[in-house]
């Protein structure tokens, strides 16, 4: 029995004994889905949450909202307690709306248009970054009781999206900004850094956190009180990678520099590595070109697929993702692969989403997957020619629908396909080889701040392998 219900303001499925490969599989197979669809896994939500906790326990996150600002994803974190990083008025309020108190979020955005300076300082959103002259006196105009945090750049040798070309002052050139925030009688709390996004290289970790405390002790000189160290974004997200060399970075660097009984608060932004993995893509082959020689010989085939880079696949150009199809069907083991191309479903000749790759021979109607999807990928999909952005299904393992069930609260009821009502004291789960919880919107992410270290040490009912 087919289960449907509520989880937050969404819609939930629990993984009982599925995979989020199951669940894909099952999705595609319903009668009429031709749509492309995501499927997320909230329980990798919580797993990477935990896995934060343990390898960098000093470092709040404070989830950078322009990665992926689905709803599901905010209201999750929101209850989690994490921290949110809000780049303009809009984020801004998408996160207040969710009960999240102001002291949980960061406007870091060094360079603010000044109506969204205006509305940070009529919601009461003080802490946020800056890293030129301008912005500390279109500060002092529209909200001089800010909280300010100055923005250094140190660069990774290797990152997917370098930053520093565009944000950042140079730590040399730090005092003089910070003698200009003096003048203005401004308050500087503390320093960021964004060493790129997706960094590939773990060691720039210390090198910015050394420069920071060069620039920490200059602002004490001039009468501040720095107390925030914000150490940014760049950590990886994919199914396949580990946070453990980054973290020995981090936290050999803050031991060395920011000692815990220096009382400094160590924030950081991470968006990718959040939800990178916890989202999995589908798509479904909606027509197919042969491309022969000379001599009439097939020797690649063009296939066009339901979504491209005007939608999910907008990260290939934006946030230079390489992205890798996998089959949905199962392939008989000595079936020949074929070169082939896959392309979006656009009329523009630039709608190509991988140039070259392996594949066997697909149909239309063959679903693809693809993993690791979570990170730069709806936030700035459109529709262009009208070809809708995906619809988001969200799944939760067993394991992590127990613990959102006992320790945020969560009111359950269960709703069957057909509509009758079936309630969790009269339904006995471990019956059900599948089944849905509903969790209503509810005072977890609407109260006063949630305490984040709280929240995460319930976590440990869990085993981080279980999630």
């Amino acid at each position: 029995m087919k289960l449907e219900c509520e989880f937050f303001t969404g819609s939930a499925r629990i993984m009982y004994q599925e995979s989020t490969l199951d669940v894909i599989k099952d999705i595609a197979n319903m009668p009429g889905q031709e749509d492309a669809f995501f499927v997320l896994d909230v329980g990798d939500i919580i797993q990477k949450i935990k896995v934060w906790q343990l390898k960098m326990p000093r470092v709040k996150p404070f989830y950078a909202v322009k990665c992926n600002d689905n709803q599901t994803v905010l209201e999750l974190l929101a209850a989690l307690g994490t921290g949110f990083d809000c780049a303009s008025k809009a984020e801004i309020q998408k996160v207040l709306n969710l009960g999240v108190d102001q002291s949980r979020i960061i406007y870091a955005h060094p360079c603010k248009p000044a109506s969204h300076l205006r509305h940070a300082a009529k919601v009461k959103v003080p802490l946020m970054t800056f890293d030129n002259e301008t912005e500390l006196y279109k500060v002092q105009a529209y909200y001089p009781d800010a909280e300010l945090i100055i923005r250094i750049r140190c660069d990774a040798e290797d990152a997917q999206c370098p930053l520093g070309i565009k944000f950042g002052v140079f730590p040399e050139d730090a005092a003089a900004l910070l003698a200009t925030a003096k003048s203005l009688d401004l308050n500087v709390v503390g320093v960021s850094f964004h060493v790129g996004s997706g960094c590939r290289e773990p060691a720039v970790f210390y090198r910015a956190i050394s420069a920071a405390k060069q620039v920490f002790e200059e602002a004490e000189a001039l009468g501040f009180n720095p107390n925030i160290l914000d150490i940014g974004g760049g950590f990886p997200g994919g199914h396949d990678e580990s946070l453990d060399e980054l973290a020995r970075y981090v936290n050999e660097a803050l031991d060395e520099f920011f000692p815990e009984d220096t009382g400094v608060k160590v924030i950081a932004e991470p968006g990718r590595y959040v939800v990178a993995s916890a989202f999995t893509l589908a798509t479904s082959i909606v027509a197919k070109r042969e491309v022969c020689d000379d001599s009439d010989a097939v020797v690649s085939t063009m296939y066009y697929t339901n979504d491209g880079v005007y939608g999910s696949f907008n990260c290939t150009l934006f946030d230079h993702q390489t992205v890798h199809p996998e089959v949905m069907k199962d392939v008989p083991a000595d079936e020949d692969y074929m070169a082939c191309s896959i392309w979006g479903p656009t009329c523009d000749g630039l709608d190509q989403v991988v140039s070259e790759v392996q594949l066997p021979s697909l149909d239309c109607g063959d679903w693809l997957v693809w993993r690791d999807m979570g990170a730069y990928t709806l936030s700035a999909a459109g529709t262009f020619n009208g070809f809708p952005i995906p619809k988001v299904h969200a799944a939760i393992p067993h394991h992590t629908w127990l613990y959102l069930e006992e320790y945020l609260g969560a009111n359950l009821n269960f709703c069957p396909v057909d509509g009758a009502a079936v309630h969790s004291n009269y339904l006995d789960s471990s019956s059900l080889p599948f089944f849905t919880p509903a969790f209503c919107h509810r005072d977890a992410t609407s109260h006063d701040p949630v305490s984040f270290e709280d929240q995460l040490a319930q976590l440990d009912i869990i085993d981080v392998g279980e999630m």
